[in-house]
């Protein structure tokens, strides 16, 4: 995908589909090399999708590789048949887990042979990354600097001061707090963009007091989500609305009406819930999103007007993601949203999904959901997604009240970031 969220072909010059969206047909480029000399080929793309589609290979895009019920190779051509139509197949393919590699990868997956700018030399993982340049890659506007070496410095402190050093050149995750003052030093430059990422407190809808929906009403009315974005993003992001898309995503609807902290209608639905008025345990952490102590307790303040008795309970980084969200009934998580709209919600709003957080079942919303997916009549598809995202926003679990925007520290070194 291109910054403009567009599907930008590379090894595929082209993609058709057929009337229902089952069937797609990808013609693939020519005079593509891999990193080992070795010619790009149809086949090799067939064969890396069919190892991604193993169950014992665990793979990270077996979710989409689900859907392929048949696949083949005709001349330069991959041929995918789908168990049912899906509009976005490009964009899901376009996945990162699905580099293509010589004969998919059966025989050495791990060695990072690929098409790309860049070869890989060395990794450590969780240490660095080091890549060399691909003399023989095929698009002469990509790979202009003779190598790239990726550190991992995961203390914010630490990453920021390897910036300043000039021991990197760009950062990720700038911590809001500080971004301005990192655009005052010299030779640097903060650059932010709006994305589909997305800061959250989620709800079980299926544990109690959460599984009463007047209940999570309440919690979605008594958040100022425009004071967390003041004093959590300093501007660096927008409102959300109570479900997980926004602007990013080219079939938004703008028209759904923005949900507000409204103190009154919150304590109407809490009476109306009729929650014993015992403390409602909110977990937190500052891994769930940089920020999250703090969103925690503005969110507790605007509930404490609305007469909601929540209690915010601070939880270790360690283990946080194992042993407090997806299990623990209430607590702060974020998502880093996905290029289109299907995978956001099958991901995590399907009733059957993997990574249902929210634990939100709703057949209704899921055949909305597989008819949105196979509908190719644009104005058709954006009015279900419209439907989907309100049914989430009054019904579901997920309290949504910031989107983040992507907050990099440059180097004036670098040049060309999008």
């Amino acid at each position: 995908m291109n910054e403009f969220g567009e599907i930008d072909y590379r090894l595929a010059e082209s993609a058709e589909a057929s009337a229902d969206a089952k069937t797609w047909s990808f013609k693939i480029r020519s005079g593509v090399e891999f990193h080992n000399g070795k010619p790009l080929t149809a086949m090799d793309v067939m064969r890396t999708l069919e190892r991604h589609s193993n169950e014992d290979a665990k793979s990270g895009a077996l979710g989409i590789m689900r859907g392929i019920t048949g696949m083949k190779v005709d001349g330069d051509t991959v041929i995918l048949e789908l168990d049912t139509g899906n509009a976005d197949l490009p964009f899901l393919l376009a996945d990162y887990h699905l580099m293509i590699q010589p004969d998919g990868g059966f025989d050495a997956p791990a060695a990072g042979i690929g098409t790309g700018p860049y070869m890989l030399v060395s990794d450590e993982p969780g240490v660095r990354t080091l890549w060399k340049r691909n003399p023989n890659y095929w698009d002469s506007s990509r790979g202009h600097v003779e190598e790239v070496e990726i550190l991992t410095i995961n203390d914010s402190t630490a990453r920021m001061s390897a910036l300043q050093s000039g021991q990197v050149h760009l950062v990720n995750r700038v911590d809001p707090k500080i971004a301005e003052l990192l655009n005052r030093a010299p030779g640097l430059t903060v650059k932010n963009a709006s994305g589909p990422g997305h800061y959250v407190f989620i709800m079980h809808c299926d544990t109690a007091p959460f599984d009463n929906n007047d209940l999570r009403l309440a919690l979605k009315y008594a958040i100022n989500r425009e004071e967390m974005v003041e004093k959590i993003l300093r501007g660096y992001g927008t409102v959300g609305n109570d479900f997980p898309i926004n602007a990013a995503y080219p079939l938004y609807d703008a028209s759904i009406e923005q949900r507000k902290y409204d103190p009154e209608k919150a304590a109407e639905h809490y009476k109306k819930s009729g929650h014993d008025g015992s403390p409602i345990i909110l977990r937190v952490s500052d891994v769930a999103f940089p920020g999250a102590v703090d969103a925690a307790a503005l969110f507790q303040q605007s509930a404490q007007a609305a007469g909601i008795p929540l209690e915010i309970k601070r939880e270790p980084g360690d283990g946080y993601w194992s042993e407090v969200w997806n299990v623990q009934p209430f607590c702060a998580s974020y998502w880093g949203g996905r290029p289109v709209q299907d995978q956001m919600y099958s991901t995590a709003y399907l009733s059957t999904a993997d990574w249902n957080d929210t634990r939100f079942k709703d057949a209704d919303f899921d055949a909305l959901l597989l008819q949105a997916r196979a509908e190719l009549d644009t104005d058709k598809r954006k009015a279900l997604y419209s439907q989907m995202a309100m049914k989430l926003r009054d019904e579901g679990g997920l309290i949504c009240p910031l989107f983040n925007d992507y907050v990099e520290g440059v180097s004036d070194q670098v040049q060309g970031w999008v």
